[in-house]
């Protein structure tokens, strides 16, 4: 594929910071971003100019959250694809009234701009922070959040109509909180390499059903299985080639699947299978502070469970941790921690999320 690309002219509805820009004024946007702007608003810059070069490409962060962060290149006419997939999915025409609060230093802040660009949305920017609506005092139609920002923001979801959460994993106890919520809210799935999310599953729904919802694909994706059950993603419209991810589902329908845990975090103790990812939906009941389950090698049963929990050391803590953990009814005696660690403070990613292996590293000979 040629790197020459003649990037489409921005929608002539678009709007940022409500001001309408072509691609030439997008340039001194950009260069009046980086030269005077704060953090975030260098960041915008940096992505607008790359955007703007004749490539057919543009250079991405991975989040770092199953291995090492990492550059790949995206095409730039799929990130397009992308959005229209999401202007289509999510029913978000121009004119959306859009408000961007992540970073444009990874994927899904460089997609809000790419769709308000490409869509005819108008959006707005405030700084990336764990409570991004406390200076917000209008009505958007959408935004996009992580867990941990939609959780400080219950309080004023009613500023945006309709959100997509990713990034993360959402508690059973944050759903609960979000069961009265007028808002529309998506839980999604999806990586950089696919340019955002591929699927999505209502986080509040007003029709309640038994058992876990699944994840419904965006348009124009397919999926399959490989011998490991592990997700294999098939999407021409914004991929050169499948994807083969280490994601274990189970597929319902040709559009519809659910996600069990990651392959590589499968715990083998003693035969038995066990899913850190379904373990903490469980443990989330009941604790309230950051943790995750993992393991470690044990002579008789090969690997153990294990637990750390984000707290300062206390025997008497531990205790009252076992007892919560011994009255989850729906936890399986296998899926029980043998070992409880409590850690200061968790090792981390570039982008906050929990380094489960360098946590486990640091903190256990």
């Amino acid at each position: 594929m040629t790197n020459k690309y003649k990037i489409p002219e921005t929608h002539p509805d678009f709007k940022l910071n409500k001001l309408h820009f072509t691609n030439a004024d997008l340039k001194q946007v950009a260069y009046s971003y980086i030269k005077e702007g704060e953090p975030f608003e260098q960041q915008i810059g940096s992505f607008l100019l790359d955007w703007l070069k004749p490539t057919s490409y543009i250079e991405v962060k991975t989040s770092g959250s199953t291995g090492e962060p990492k550059k790949i290149r995206l095409q730039k006419q799929h990130m397009v694809n992308s959005a229209l997939a999401t202007s289509k999915f999510f029913k978000l025409p121009a004119h959306t009234k859009a408000l961007m609060c992540l970073p444009a230093e990874y994927i899904a802040g460089k997609m809000m701009l790419v769709r308000a660009m490409f869509l005819g949305w108008n959006i707005d920017t405030v700084p990336p922070s764990s409570n991004p609506l406390d200076q917000v005092f209008k009505v958007y139609d959408f935004s996009a959040m992580t867990p941990f920002q939609l959780d400080n923001s219950i309080a004023r979801l009613h500023l945006v109509k309709k959100m997509i959460i990713g990034g993360g994993a959402v508690s059973p106890r944050l759903r609960n909180m979000l069961k009265e919520v007028d808002s529309i809210l998506f839980e999604t799935y999806g990586m950089t390499e696919t340019c955002s999310h591929i699927a999505a599953k209502r986080l509040n729904p007003r029709k309640k059903k038994k058992g876990e919802r699944p994840f419904k694909l965006m348009p124009n994706v397919g999926i399959t299985q490989d011998e490991r059950g592990c997700l294999i993603i098939k999407a021409p419209n914004i991929l050169d080639e499948e994807i083969v991810t280490n994601d274990v589902v189970e597929i319902i329908t040709y559009k519809r699947f659910l996600w069990k845990g990651r392959y590589d975090n499968i715990i083998n103790s003693g035969g038995i299978k066990l899913f850190p990812e379904q373990i903490e939906q469980k443990l989330n009941k009941v604790l309230d502070r950051r943790f995750f389950v993992t393991s470690m090698p044990d002579d008789s049963l090969g690997e153990k469970l294990i637990l750390f929990v984000e707290d300062d050391f206390s025997e008497e803590t531990i205790d009252q941790l076992k007892e919560q953990i011994d009255n989850i009814k729906s936890l399986d005696k296998y899926e029980k921690p043998k070992k409880i660690y409590l850690i200061e403070k968790f090792e981390e990613t570039p982008n906050g999320k929990i380094h489960r292996e360098n946590t486990l590293k640091s903190k256990v000979s």
